[in-house]
C-alpha cells in the first residue's frame, strides 16, 4: 500500500504532505474515506433546498418554474459534487492541505445553498435570474478544485498535461459564471447563458480527458461514491414523508393516526425503498471495471437519477401539503409530481444498465413497460376521482415491479450479461 493509500483509506490524516502521485486504480479493498463523507453532508443541504423549494412552488401552481429552478440547482449541485468525487478517486490523499482545500469547497456549497432560495424565487417571479450568491459558492469551489489540480500537476508528472487542461477550462468557464451572475442580462439571456456554460461543465471531461479518462479513478470506488450519494438523496425520501405525515395527525394534540397519515408514511417509506432496491439490482463497480470508457456516460448519466430521487421527496412533499388542504393544484397535479420523478428515476437506471453493459433485454423491456403503466394507472385513477391517498399506494408498486422482476427472473439474465462482458476482456 502506497503512503497516499494509508492516509487516505485509514481516515487518519498524514502528518506530512503525501506525494499526489496518482492512486491505483487496480487498489484492493479502497473504500470511500469519511472526508469523502463528511463532505457529500454539505450537498444534503443544498439537494434538500432544492427539493424544498420545488415542492412549494409545485404546490403552489408554479409547476414549470418550479421545474425549471429546480433543474438548474440539480445540475449545478450534481455537477460540483461529480467534479469532486472523481478527482479524490484518482488522486486523494487525505493530507492536511487535502482536507482544507475540501474544506474549503464545503465552505463553497454551503454559500451555493444560502443562494438557492433567491434564485427560485426569481424564477418564480420571472423578471431576472437571480444566481449571484450561488455562483460565489460556485466559484469558491472550483477555487479549492484548480487548487488541487495544481498540486497533481506539479506532484504527478504523468497526468500533467490532463491537470493543466481541467484547470485551463475550469477557469473558462468560471469566468462564464461571473459573468452570467453580476450583469444585468434578461432573465431570457441568463438562461440562454446559463445552458451554454452548464454544457461546457458537461464536456469538461471530454476536452481534458477523453473518453477513457485520463486520470487513475478507481472503478469500484467511484460506484461507491455514487450508491452512497444515492442514498443521501433518498433522504429526501425520508424527509418528505415525515414533512407531509406530520400535519396530517389527528386528534387536539396532533397524535391520532388518520389513514391519510398512514397512507402518506407507508407510500413513502416504501417508494423509498423500492427505488433504493432498483439502483442496487445494477453492479455499476463490477461493469466500470470492464467499461472505463464508459465512465463519463455512468458520471454525468446519473445527475437526471439523483434529480428524479429528489424529486420523489418533493412529490411526497407536495402530497402532504395537498391533504392537509395547503396546495393550489388539484389531485392529478399532486399524482403527477410524485409519479414523473419517480418515472424519470427508472427509465434513466434502465438506460444506464443497458448502455452500460451495450446489452438488449425484452425481459427489460417488459419490465419497463409495466412500470410506467403503473404510474400511468396512478394518474389515470387521480383523474377518475380516487382519492389522492389511494393514488399514491399505487405509485408506490412502480419500483416494486423492478423488485419483483429481478429477484424472479432478471438477475439470471443479468448474470449472462456480466458474463458475456467479461468474455469479451477475456483474452482469446
Amino acid at each position: 500500500m502506497t503512503d497516499s493509500a494509508a492516509a487516505a483509506g485509514g481516515g487518519r490524516v498524514a502528518h506530512g504532505r503525501v506525494p499526489m502521485t496518482g492512486r491505483d486504480p487496480g487498489e484492493r479493498d479502497r473504500a470511500v474515506t469519511p472526508l469523502e463523507l463528511l463532505f457529500d453532508l454539505t450537498f444534503v443541504v443544498a439537494v434538500g433546498t432544492a427539493a424544498s423549494f420545488l415542492a412549494e412552488m409545485a404546490a403552489g401552481d408554479h409547476a414549470w418554474r418550479a421545474v425549471v429552478a429546480f433543474t438548474l440547482a440539480m445540475f449545478a449541485i450534481s455537477i460540483a459534487w461529480i467534479s469532486f468525487s472523481w478527482f479524490a478517486s484518482a488522486f486523494g490523499t487525505d493530507d492536511w492541505l487535502f482536507r482544507s482545500l475540501t474544506m474549503l469547497q464545503m465552505i463553497g456549497v454551503v454559500i451555493f445553498a444560502l443562494g438557492l432560495p433567491a434564485m427560485f424565487h426569481s424564477v418564480d417571479k420571472g423578471h431576472h435570474l437571480e444566481i449571484r450568491a450561488i455562483v460565489i459558492g460556485y466559484v469558491v469551489m472550483r477555487i479549492a478544485m484548480v487548487a488541487q489540480w495544481w498540486r497533481a500537476a506539479r506532484e504527478s508528472p504523468e497526468y500533467h498535461d490532463v491537470c493543466m487542461a481541467n484547470i485551463r477550462w475550469t477557469v473558462i468557464a468560471q469566468a462564464g459564471w461571473l459573468v452570467v451572475g453580476f450583469t444585468r442580462l434578461s432573465f431570457a439571456l441568463v438562461i440562454v447563458a446559463y445552458a451554454v456554460f452548464t454544457a461546457l461543465e458537461l464536456l469538461l471531461p471530454v476536452f481534458t480527458q477523453g473518453g477513457a479518462g485520463g486520470t487513475p479513478w478507481h472503478p469500484h470506488h467511484v460506484a461507491e461514491r455514487y450508491s452512497l450519494f444515492a442514498i443521501i438523496t433518498l433522504g429526501e425520501g425520508v424527509v418528505g414523508t415525515v414533512a407531509s405525515s406530520g400535519g396530517l395527525l389527528g386528534g387536539p394534540d396532533g397524535t391520532e393516526w388518520t389513514a391519510n397519515a398512514v397512507a402518506v408514511v407507508v407510500a413513502g417509506v416504501g417508494l423509498t425503498f423500492g427505488m433504493w432496491w432498483v439502483y442496487f439490482t445494477t453492479p455499476f463497480g463490477d461493469i466500470l471495471v470492464h467499461r472505463r470508457a464508459r465512465g463519463y456516460l455512468f458520471g454525468y448519466g446519473h445527475i437526471p437519477v439523483f434529480a428524479g430521487i429528489a424529486g420523489a421527496g418533493a412529490g411526497l412533499h407536495v402530497a402532504g401539503l395537498y391533504l392537509e388542504h395547503h396546495a393550489a393544484i388539484g389531485k392529478t397535479a399532486v399524482v403527477l409530481s410524485l409519479a414523473l420523478p419517480v418515472g424519470l428515476f427508472l427509465l434513466v437506471v434502465y438506460a444506464l444498465h443497458t448502455l452500460l453493459l451495450s446489452a438488449r433485454d425484452r425481459f427489460h423491456a417488459l419490465l419497463i413497460s409495466l412500470t410506467l403503466a403503473v404510474l400511468g394507472a396512478a394518474v389515470l385513477l387521480s383523474l377518475a376521482g380516487t382519492p389522492v391517498a389511494v393514488c399514491l399506494l399505487v405509485v408506490i408498486l412502480a419500483p416494486f415491479v423492478t423488485v419483483v422482476g429481478y429477484e424472479t427472473v432478471g438477475h439470471r439474465h443479468q448474470q449472462r450479461m456480466l458474463a458475456a462482458l467479461r468474455a469479451r476482456r477475456s483474452p482469446s
